[in-house]
């Protein structure tokens, strides 16, 4: 069973000897947590092994006439994927392909002359797009696009989403994957005793804890399966044909 944030809290309060509040406050050392947790994440992301990957095939929408889509998941972080909701060969637009393109690319400027499209007679059965703005958790993602339609468009969007996004608000359970707790205590005791020193510097010691623990944690969730062979027997074997 996952760990709780209140858990590892205990344990970094024990560090500290101090198990009730009086130099630091629960909210203080939480809010620090919530710094590593994040700092982790990104490193996670890094990997592109999809520990963070959602699918929405609810609320995204290109709707008539607009150019943006609409209904975008509140914690889309990074898109992997666009296509439309209904895939099956009497889907409207089952065939449309979205294809990511610079807002001035030619292409796009094309695409942005043309007539509203009928979604399941596109001439090119391509709608360009790009993802525009600062995105979670400054502002929605927004995500412009390229022919306009004449009908609305349900669509499927895969993502990486964002975690912890208010400190006021910790989740229950240690967002982290791969047994992660000891990187995350390291990380708040290191910035929880910058409050007892001159300078308000992190713990060197705890933070060097801390940065061994994430590279092994990084180490441990790569690569996620192991199903291809270690051994290739042939020189082009696993490359397909080449002719």
């Amino acid at each position: 069973m996952a760990t709780t944030i209140k858990s590892i809290l205990t344990q970094v309060r024990a560090q500290l000897v101090e198990t009730t509040a009086r130099f630091w406050s629960d909210a203080e050392l939480i809010s620090i947590m919530r710094l590593g947790v994040q700092d982790v994440w990104g490193a996670i992301l890094d990997l592109h092994q999809d520990y963070y990957f959602k699918i929405n095939d609810t609320t995204a929408v290109l709707k008539n006439g607009d150019a943006y889509i609409s209904g975008i998941p509140d914690d889309c972080f990074r898109i992997t994927l666009i296509e439309p909701r209904d895939t099956t060969v009497t889907g409207t637009g089952h065939q449309v392909l979205f294809v990511p393109r610079k807002y001035n690319h030619p292409d796009f400027i094309i695409a942005r002359t043309l007539d509203a499209q009928d979604p399941g007679a596109l001439p090119s059965r391509q709608i360009y797009y790009q993802i525009v703005g600062l995105g979670p958790p400054s502002e929605p993602m927004r995500i412009v696009t390229a022919p306009l339609l004449n009908q609305d468009l349900l669509l499927r969007i895969t993502y990486n989403q964002t975690i912890w996004k208010d400190s006021d608000n910790p989740p229950e359970l240690n967002p982290l994957p791969g047994e992660c707790d000891n990187a995350l205590k390291a990380w708040t005791l290191a910035y929880a005793r910058a409050k007892e020193t001159d300078g308000r510097t992190p713990d060197a010691g705890w933070l060097s804890i801390y940065s061994a623990e994430k590279q092994n944690l990084l180490v441990r969730l790569t690569p996620r399966e192991e199903q291809e062979p270690e051994v290739v027997e042939d020189m082009f074997q696993g490359y397909g044909s080449l002719w």
